[in-house]
């Protein structure tokens, strides 16, 4: 198995100064994102270690509502090891964590604040924010981003701002689609599980217009149980 220090070169970040947006997906060797509606179903001991190593690299976790709610988010943690990693590198022991609801389709009680480490960041629109966004106001800061649809340009924005450029987003599908379509993908990270799923699971990326997007293969990982890690940059 990769050790946690060899997922960490491998998955090195060139410049922290430089803003880059990673995606972080799990899916079958036939294309799948879900196993009975969740993706951590499909996921390994490898897999869960990269997770913590990614998470450990950012500066800020972003995750659309509809993830959050369908894989149970609770508070996100990096864990003693990844924390003393963070600290080596001047950062704070856990990166900051920004969910994506254009509705503001949360409850104040949802397990992702009420478990949260620190405060979380609700990234929505300007409606949404005028019409619910006081209802959060004891346990997330609330971003209104954007008119009718969240503007991921000012998001990414507003995250720099923070100095948060290293930001990793762990989906879902359809958050995934939207920063295809905006252009502001600069590298993913796909795990590619031994299992074959059928059925009607969705992919990575949804609701993204169909194009040519390129993209380089940067890396490959893989362990005993079968799984590949491939890291792609954008050319």
């Amino acid at each position: 198995m990769p050790t946690r220090h060899e997922l960490f070169v491998a998955y090195e970040l060139p410049d922290r100064a430089e803003p880059r947006v990673r995606m972080n997906f799990v899916s079958s060797a036939d294309g799948a994102v879900t196993l009975g509606g969740q993706s951590g179903a499909l996921g390994g001991d490898t897999d869960r270690t990269l997770m913590q190593v990614l998470r450990a690299m950012a500066d800020v976790v972003v995750v659309g509502a509809g993830t959050v709610r369908a894989e149970g988010y609770g508070g996100l943690q990096v864990d003693a090891d990844h924390v003393e990693w963070r600290r080596a590198h001047g950062l704070a022991d856990q990166p900051a964590l920004a969910v994506v609801s254009g509705g503001l389709h949360l409850e104040p009680d949802d397990s992702v604040f009420a478990e949260a480490t620190g405060r979380p960041l609700i990234v929505t629109t300007d409606a949404a924010a005028d019409a619910r966004g006081d209802l959060f106001a004891a346990v997330a800061e609330v971003l209104p981003c954007g008119a009718a649809s969240v503007d991921l340009v000012a998001a990414l924005d507003a995250f720099a701002r923070r100095g948060w450029n290293q930001v990793l987003c762990e989906g879902g599908p359809h958050l995934f689609g939207a920063l295809l379509d905006a252009g502001l993908v600069d590298e993913v990270c796909l795990t590619v599980a031994p299992r074959f799923v059928g059925g009607d699971a969705g992919r990575i990326a949804q609701g993204a217009a169909e194009s040519d997007r390129r993209f380089a293969l940067a890396g490959v990982v893989t362990d005993e149980d079968g799984f590949v890690f491939l890291r792609y940059v954008v050319v």
